[in-house]
C-alpha cells in the first residue's frame, strides 16, 4: 500500500501520542480516519488538528469506546460502518495501550488485569471485529503496536514489568502468527508488529488516569501532597519531553513500513540497540550486567538505579 489517499484507516488510542500523529498524518495524506479512545475531551483536540490540515472531502469520525470491552469495540466497528457506509476497511492501527501493574506477586489484581485486557485484548478484539472489513477491502493492512518490552520484558532489574510485558509478547506473537495465516487466507491482507523503543508520548500520565490514580511506574498513588503530585507530575513530562524521538517521528517510521509492507518495525536507535542486544545474549537479558551492553561505560550499579 504505497499510497494512503483515498483509503480509510481506523486508529485506537487516538486521543494523544501515536495515535493523534497516525491520524494527522493519514488525514494529509488524503485517507479519511476513524478513531477511538476513552478522552472524548483528547479525540476533540486530535479531530481539530486533523481538520486543520485534512484535503477537501477527507473525513474524520471520533468515537468514544474502551477497547478492552467487547461491547464498545462492536459499538465502534458498527458507528464507522455506518458513518463511512462501507463493508470495509483499508489499514487498522491497534495503537491503544497504558502501562502499570508491574508484578504479578504484589500488585492489585484488577489492575494487572486492566493494564493486561488493554493492551492485549483490545488488540484481540478490534481485530476480531474489523478483520471482516480488512478482508473485504481490495488491500488491506492491520498494523498492531506491541514494544520493545514484547522482546525484552524488563524496564531494569530492579522494577517488575509482568502486566505490560506480557501483553506486548501476545502481541508480538499474535502478529507474527497472522503474516503466515493472513497470507494462506487472505493474501491481500498484511500485518505489521511495531515495537517502539522510548517514544516521546502522554503514556504515564494517559496511564494514571486509566486506573483512577496516579500509582504508575512506582509514583506515589491517590491522596498524595501537593510535592508528591508535582514530582508525578514532573516525571511524566520528563518522559514526553526527554524522549529520544517524537511521536510525530515515530508515526513516519511506522508509516514507512507499512508502504514497504514490513512486517517487523523497529522504531527508535534505541529499540534497534535492544535487540540486537537481546538477540546476541539471550541468556543475559535479565541480568544487571546485561545494562552495561545497552549503556558502554555505565557501571552496573549506576545502570540499575
Amino acid at each position: 500500500m504505497k499510497d494512503f489517499s483515498g483509503k480509510l484507516a481506523v486508529i485506537t488510542g487516538g486521543g494523544t501520542g501515536m495515535g493523534r500523529e497516525l491520524a494527522r498524518a493519514l488525514v494529509a495524506e488524503g485517507c479519511d480516519v476513524a478513531m477511538c479512545d476513552v478522552s472524548a475531551p483528547n479525540m476533540a483536540e486530535t479531530q481539530k488538528l486533523c481538520e486543520k490540515n485534512a484535503p477537501q472531502g477527507v473525513r474524520v469520525l471520533s468515537h468514544e469506546a474502551d477497547v478492552s470491552d467487547e461491547s464498545q469495540v462492536i459499538a465502534f466497528r458498527n458507528a464507522v460502518k455506518t458513518h463511512f457506509d462501507t463493508d470495509h476497511i483499508n489499514l487498522l492501527f491497534n495503537n491503544a495501550g497504558i502501562a502499570g501493574a508491574g508484578s504479578f506477586v504484589v500488585d492489585d489484581r484488577d489492575e494487572w488485569e486492566r493494564t493486561f485486557n488493554i493492551c492485549w485484548g483490545g488488540v484481540y478484539f478490534c481485530s476480531r471485529a474489523f478483520m471482516p472489513m480488512l478482508v473485504a477491502s481490495s488491500e488491506g493492512h492491520i498494523i498492531n503496536t506491541s514494544s520493545v518490552n514484547g522482546f525484552w520484558a524488563s524496564i531494569g532489574p530492579q522494577n517488575a514489568h509482568t502486566s505490560y510485558s506480557a501483553s506486548k509478547f501476545a502481541v508480538k506473537g499474535f502478529t507474527e502468527a497472522l503474516v503466515t495465516d493472513l497470507r494462506i487466507n487472505a493474501p491481500h491482507v498484511k500485518a505489521s508488529v511495531v515495537m517502539p523503543g522510548h517514544i516521546g508520548t502522554q503514556i504515564v500520565a494517559n496511564s494514571a488516569a486509566v486506573h483512577g490514580r496516579t500509582e504508575v511506574l512506582g509514583t506515589v498513588g491517590a491522596g498524595m501532597t501537593d510535592d508528591e503530585r508535582a514530582d508525578f507530575e514532573a516525571r511524566a513530562e520528563a518522559f514526553e519531553q526527554n524522549a529520544p524521538m517524537t511521536a510525530a517521528e515515530a508515526t513516519q517510521v511506522i508509516l514507512d513500513g507499512v508502504r514497504e509492507e514490513r512486517w517487523r518495525i523497529l522504531v527508535g536507535e534505541d529499540a534497534k540497540r535492544l535487540d540486537e542486544a537481546v538477540r546476541g545474549d539471550p541468556e543475559q537479558a535479565y541480568e544487571e550486567s546485561f545494562l552495561g551492553l545497552l549503556m558502554p561505560g555505565v557501571n552496573d550499579t549506576e545502570a540499575a538505579s
